[in-house]
Formats: structure tokens, sequence, C-alpha cells
């Protein structure tokens, strides 16, 4: 082996690891909200925990990805602790399917549809497929696909730089020398983890000792206990990813830690136990590729079902070597370690955005309520909401507007552009909230009251403000158009309900029924009940326009308006005749 093997070799992993990490990011694209959903079924069952896990894993081909996205969404109150135990366990069952896809370098037969399973053979057709969709297709899916299958090819083509550079070394004899040391199963383990924390891949060093295995030089003496010191390698990037998290998020690495640590531990003393007792006659024998992705499985499995019973002593473990303190820790709205996902980002901001809508309904409904029935505590109540919303905001666009430069699908960019027009709409709402709120104040303060006329007026509008508020919060978080429809109409019968209770007041003044100290109150009030309508309005002609594909708000609504469907027609009528004020 001279400096040209070693190059070689380099090149094989730099292109190993380009592959794998262009075919992993692809594939999420591809997944896309399925993650989401899929992590809306995590319940408190550990075997269906691991089942999702393993899924997740093998859709992401990464388990370090998995782990990184774990600890994100445990710091952001995403997750409990206890829900991860399982997703980690299937999670290491699912990263074992990239040593199986690897393990098809050493096919050998004569059979020409057997030969065609070799990465040799067909990953350049799976490459040409790959670019023909990339240059030829138009829609983003199929290109992601295509990226998908050139990172595989690139992967495939990595992996037979490795076998072709290692090829010589089994007869180098410096490398004999070396190999001698690896008998010793401490220094394997050892070995296998320290090389995995290096290149923060377990697939690429799985990988490397394949095309070692293919030489004939490893034997399975040597091969178990590095297989087992890489699962231990793999959890340094889960580590590195814990660092400035809550003390719940950095107990997720520890129960990553600890199930490798105590499964290594487990399965190589019953490796030894019974080889001891029983002499296993192929310890010494030359492994295969094939063999090296058995073992890998093998131990991953076992691990899990030794362990899986124990799930909650891993929990336990966790917090023992994490203790809580005493002081409290800064919440996290969402971590940015969920940008590493896209998808799973998007439909994060869309939970959090859903979180922000109720609240700024209730402050409104509070703040309603609050106008004729005065309180200090209603006060406090809507403070407290309005203060939290305007975090929310802030944090949220930050996130969004981070989230927007990534790589994103066109329905994921659809997602950020409607929630960026959304959040900013809810957030006012609940200002507005705040200003009705101060004018019962100070109307409570002077002493001054509505006449029962307009306290009957108001309260028509104020019915419906909080239908078109519901309606609204509803037509967002389930994302119907029909519903979103609905908005528009009721946005126009409450502009004309503002507009005749201003009428109504200048009569009542003409009367001497209103003084014009209220008359102040009064105009304040109904431009803040306008200005409530007119964001509800805002929110769903964003539903709309975005589940139509369309971008222009403007537009969009002047021909809403011109044209007058039956059906609009029909809702305004409807709603006018629901929320008619009394005549004097």
């Amino acid at each position: 082996m001279n400096i040209f093997s070693i190059c070689t070799l380099c090149g094989g992993l730099a292109f190993f690891l380009f592959g794998m990490h262009v075919m992993s990011k692809s594939l999420e694209k591809v997944a896309g909200g399925k993650l989401e959903s899929t992590l809306k079924k995590m319940t408190s069952n550990p075997v269906k925990s691991m089942a999702l896990g393993a899924g997740i894993t093998i859709a992401v081909q990464s388990s370090s990805a998995m782990t990184v996205m774990l600890v994100g969404l445990v710091n952001s109150g995403i997750m409990e602790l206890e829900q991860t135990v399982g997703v980690i366990m299937g999670s290491n069952i699912g990263t074992t399917l990239t040593a199986w896809l690897l393990s098809t370098a050493g096919i050998k037969s004569d059979n020409i549809a057997i030969s065609m399973l070799k990465p040799e053979n067909f990953a350049p057709i799976v490459a040409l497929i790959g670019i023909a969709m990339l240059m030829m297709s138009k829609k983003k899916k199929r290109q992601d696909i295509g990226t998908i299958m050139v990172g595989f090819a690139v992967l495939m083509y990595g992996m037979q730089l490795m076998k072709d550079a290692v090829s010589p070394i089994a007869e180098t004899k410096g490398f004999s020398d070396m190999l001698i040391a690896f008998k010793n199963p401490i220094l394997s383990v050892l070995f296998g983890a320290l090389f995995t924390g290096i290149i923060q891949s377990s697939a690429a060093s799985v990988g490397i000792l394949q095309a070692l295995a293919m030489t004939g030089a490893i034997s399975y003496r040597m091969a178990i206990p590095i297989i087992m010191g890489q699962n231990i390698g793999t959890c340094v990037t889960a580590l590195l990813s814990s660092i400035g998290v809550n003390k719940n998020a950095k107990r997720v690495t520890a129960v990553h830690m600890s199930f490798n640590i105590i499964g290594t531990i487990v399965c190589l003393t019953l490796f030894y136990i019974a080889n001891g007792l029983f002499n296993f006659s192929f310890v010494d024998k030359p492994i295969g590729a094939v063999e090296v992705a058995g073992v890998h499985s093998v131990f991953n499995i076992m691990t899990t079902v030794i362990l899986l019973p124990f799930s909650n002593q891993l929990v336990k473990l966790a917090k023992k070597l994490i203790p809580n303190s005493k002081e409290k820790e800064d919440e996290v709205l969402l971590d940015k370690r969920l940008l590493a996902n896209p998808p799973l980002a998007a439909s994060q901001c869309r939970e959090r955005t859903k979180e922000m809508a109720v609240m700024a309904m209730e402050a409104l409904h509070e703040a309603l309520s609050a106008m004729f029935t005065y309180t200090q505590k209603g006060v406090v109540s809507i403070e407290e909401k309005e203060q939290e919303l305007d975090v929310m905001e802030d944090h949220l666009s930050t996130f969004l507007l981070e989230l927007s430069s990534r790589n994103l699908t066109d329905e994921d960019s659809r997602t950020v552009t409607e929630l960026l027009h959304s959040i900013g709409d809810f957030e006012r709402i609940s200002d507005h909230a705040i200003n009705m709120i101060e004018i019962g104040a100070e109307m409570n303060q002077n002493n001054q009251n509505f006449s029962d006329s307009a306290r009957a007026d108001f309260a028509t509008l104020f019915a419906a403000l909080t239908e078109i508020s519901e309606i609204t919060v509803r037509a967002f978080s389930e994302q119907d158009t029909n519903i979103a429809m609905t908005v528009e109409p009721l946005e126009e019968v409450i502009d004309d309900l503002t507009a005749t209770i201003r009428d109504k007041h200048i009569s009542r003044l003409r009367t001497g029924e209103c003084s014009p100290e209220l008359g102040v109150y009064l105009s304040d009030l109904l431009i803040n009940c306008e200005r409530v309508s007119d964001h509800c309005s805002n929110v769903a002609v964003s539903i709309i326009e975005i589940g139509q594909a369309k971008l222009l708000n403007h537009e969009y609504m002047t021909a809403l308006k011109a044209k007058r469907t039956p059906q609009f027609i029909e809702n305004y009528t409807a709603y006018g005749q629901k929320y008619r004020l009394a005549e004097n």
C-alpha cells in the first residue's frame, strides 16, 4: 500500500460521506410532512416508538440526524424525554440498513442477474436515471428523487474506491502487525468508537470495515468489538448537539450513550462467555461484508431486546447523570437544531403558530367580555397573553426567516410564506385586545357608561367578532379553505355594523342620549373592532391563496369582492340576518 492508495482511500471516504449527505437530505425532503405525522403518533408505548424510530431513520438514512432531531424536539418542549427512549432504540436498528446495502459490493457470481446487484454494475445506471430526472423533470419531488439516486450512486462509488484502495493492504506486513492489537477486544472497541467519532458517521465507518473485510484480513474476533465500538462512536454527534440545550435535552444524549455503552458491555461479555464455553470455530475465520452487516444488525437488535424492558431505568439513569439544577432554565420556543430537517421545522412552526392563534383568540374574548364587566384580574390575564404573543411572534419570525433560506420543498415554502403572513396578524389581534381593555379601564375609572342602546349594539358586534375569530382560528388550524371562505363575508358584515353603530351614536348625540366624551371611547372601540376583523380576513385570505398557489393578497381580495360569488352573497346575507342591530 503506497501514498496513492491512501489518497484513493481518502477520496473514496469523501465520496462516500458526500453521497450519504446528499441522499439523506433529499430523503428528508421527499418524506416531507410525513416525519411530522409520524412523530405525532408517539405514545408512551416503547415498542411503537421503537418501530417509528426505525422507520424515520431508514427514511433519513442517519441515526445521528435522528438523535440530533430528538435533542431539538425535547429542547423545544415538543417531546418528552420518556418518548425518545424507544425512538433511539429503533434508530439503532434502522441504521443497519445502510450496511446491508453496502454489503452488495461483495457479491460474486457469473449469473448476469445476480452480478447486476453489485454496486459497481448498477450504480452507473442509477446515476444516469437520477441525472435525467434532475435535468428533464420540472417537478420538485421528481428532482429530489433524482438527487437521491445520484447521491446513492456517489456513495456506492466511494465504497468501491475504498475497497480498491485497501485491496493491497492484506499483503502489507505493517498492517498485519497492527491487526494483532485488534485481537484485544477493549482496544478494538476503543478504535471503533474513536474512528466513528472522528468522521461522525457510523455508516461510513462500517463501510470502511466492510471494505477491509473484503481483503480477507479481518476476522470475526476483530470485527465484532469494532462494530460495537462504532455504535458508541456515533453518539459523538448527539453529544456535540447537546451543547447549550436545557438539561432535559442533554438527557436525550445521556440515554443514547447509556444505551450503546451498556449494550456493548452486555453483548461483548455474553459473546466472550459463550465463546469460552462453546469455543466457537468461526471467531478466527475471515469475515465478509455481508457478515459485517449481519453482526451489525444482530448486535443492535440484541441490545434493543435486552434493554427495551428497562426503558424507564435508562431515563432514571439519565436524570441521575444530569440532575436538575435550582436555577430556572430559559424556555425554548423552537430549537435551531430543527432547521437541519426543514420539513419537520416547518410543521413545528405551524404548531407554534396554532398556539399563537388560540392565545390571541382567548385574549380577544377576554377583552370583549371585560368591556362591560371590568375586573383587574381580567386585565392582567390579557396583558400576560399579549406579552407572550409578542415574544412568540419575534422568535417565530426570526426562525421562519432563517428557515426560508434553506432548501425547501414547494409545499414547505408555501407553509413558511403563509406563517410569515399570519403570525403578525395574530399578534396584532392581541394588541387590539389590549387597546380595548384599556378603553374599558379608562371608562371604568371615569365612571363613563354607554347607553343601553349602545351596549345592545356592541353586544351584537362583539358576538360577530367572537364568531369571526373562532372560524379564523379553526380555518387556520385545519387548513380548511371552505371555512376560510366564510370569513370575508362576515368581515364585511362587521364593517356594516361599525358604520351603523357610528350613525346611531350621532343620532343619540343629537337627542342628548349620549355625550361627546363617550363618542371618543365609542370611536376608538369601533376602530379596534374593525382592525380585528381585518386581521382575521388577512389570515383567511392567506389560507385561501396559499391553497390556490396565489401570492398577491391585494389582487386576490379585490377579485374576491368584485366577483361576489353566489356562495359569498349567501354567507353575507346569512351573517347580516344573524347580526342585525335593534331599531331605536
